[in-house]
């Protein structure tokens, strides 16, 4: 593979780059943001005292916080549905190793269903009477489909699991029907997801050797459990079949380099501009992975729980660029959108608040930002913490993510969204 692009698939490129800009900043240097590093405190006390409460109402250990993943949206209102959901396994003489695989399975196509759902869509749970939106909402929509057989298709003898055969059949009125979206509950990108299933269908059907001849995501467990030493596995490991699966099925319309794909990786003036004629070919591209990240973080989860094995390398792994983390920097006045870029959000917009499109320069460089903040975040929290260790996918969980969403509440009651907006393809942010 050619080395710039071996790079900018990798996650070592997401907070190196990230740094660049955060440097920039720090220089006043930035086309786009103001960055007030003074207010870092204020959110880093906004953020730890979250996680304290957290805490004290759960009546558990900080350390025992659960890492940032896709499992606790599952458990969305209290209720355990995947509890609920092992023990049918149970019943069903399920070994531990099938139970994973299944898992697997639903996370898989949940978090890649799981990007912005807009400020006015909801699903609606008949079983709990509970009426749910966002993040959250996707979780359990996602849940029910896969409970109803979707992702695993007709001739299966096994309705909770998925393949790509399946999946590569999804279309928009199959998941507009699992999601309950109608003109009078609209969904961002509705299209994009049916088109981005499908195309994962496609991959996991081509790459046999991870994922069988049935395309099954759950097959991921036999192959990295087999890559394992001493039961412990490794993230790189993890991280490489990701790429090698997701690459090939994100929008066409995203940045290529030499002719490749490289995904949620986008041109920045702030980092071509730093370079400057010395500049390396590619070296003005700012990698993301974002919703690569969020499934990996969510992956490792049922393997840690179910299987007890451990991971290496973990540490690889950034903040996630999304728009909770990075609207709890703009709510909490640490990055602050320059007059021109507001004026061009808000013309963009024709609204009260700023809207650019996902790959314009300004989403960029607060997604840059966000990365490396979420990196300074971190540090300055475990000072604070004197020693108690708490990793960084903890304070995500625990604190920036959950920061964000209690700031946009208590700003704006109404939509509860993010203080700057983009034009979503429901594969994004």
């Amino acid at each position: 593979m050619d080395p710039q692009i071996e790079e900018l698939l990798g996650l070592e490129a997401v907070r190196t780059r990230a740094h660049v800009v955060l440097k920039l900043a720090e220089e006043g240097r930035l086309n786009h943001f103001n960055y007030h590093p003074e207010r870092m405190e204020d959110a880093t006390d906004y953020v730890l005292k979250l996680i304290q409460v957290g805490a004290i109402s759960a009546l558990t250990n900080i350390t025992s916080f659960p890492p940032h993943g896709r499992w606790q949206h599952f458990e969305v209102g209290g209720v355990p549905r995947i509890a609920t959901l092992l023990a049918e396994w149970d019943e069903e003489k399920c070994d531990t190793t099938e139970k994973t695989r299944r898992l697997i399975d639903l996370f898989f196509v949940s978090v890649l269903l799981d990007a912005g759902a807009g400020d006015f869509w909801k699903f609606k749970e008949s079983q709990s009477g509970l009426t749910l939106n966002r993040s959250e909402g996707i979780a359990v929509a996602a849940l029910h489909m896969f409970l109803n057989g979707d992702f695993a298709g007709p001739d299966s003898s096994v309705k909770h699991t998925a393949n790509g055969d399946a999946l590569r059949n999804i279309n928009v009125e199959l998941l507009s029907r699992g999601l309950q979206v109608d003109d009078g509950n609209p969904m961002i990108g509705v299209a994009a997801r049916a088109d981005i299933l499908r195309k994962l269908g496609e991959s996991l059907v081509n790459l046999k050797d991870i994922f069988g001849p049935s395309g099954r995501p759950g097959n991921l467990v036999d192959y990295l459990i087999a890559k394992s030493s001493d039961g412990k596995l490794d993230y790189k490991d993890l991280w490489s079949v990701l790429q090698r699966l997701l690459i090939p099925i994100w929008p066409s319309d995203r940045t290529h380099v030499n002719g490749q794909p490289i995904g949620d990786a986008w041109p920045l003036k702030a980092l071509e501009q730093q370079a400057g004629s010395e500049s390396k070919p590619y070296s003005n591209i700012q990698p993301f992975h974002k919703l690569t990240q969020w499934l990996a973080y969510s992956l490792m989860v049922p393997f840690s729980r179910l299987l007890s094995v451990s991971w290496s390398n973990t540490e690889l792994g950034t903040g996630l660029p999304e728009y909770r983390n990075g609207g709890m920097l703009v709510d909490m006045g640490v990055l602050e959108l320059k007059p021109e870029a507001l004026q061009r959000g808000l013309s963009l917009s024709g609204g009260s608040l700023p809207s650019f499109g996902a790959g314009d320069d300004e989403i960029v460089e607060w997604r840059a930002m966000t990365v490396a903040l979420l990196d300074v975040l971190h540090t300055k929290i475990l000072a604070r913490l004197d020693g108690v260790q708490l990793s960084l996918p903890q304070v995500l969980e625990a604190g920036s993510w959950k920061a964000g969403r209690e700031l946009a509440a208590a700003k704006r009651p109404e939509t509860k969204c993010s203080p700057i907006l983009n034009f979503g393809d429901g594969t994004l942010f």
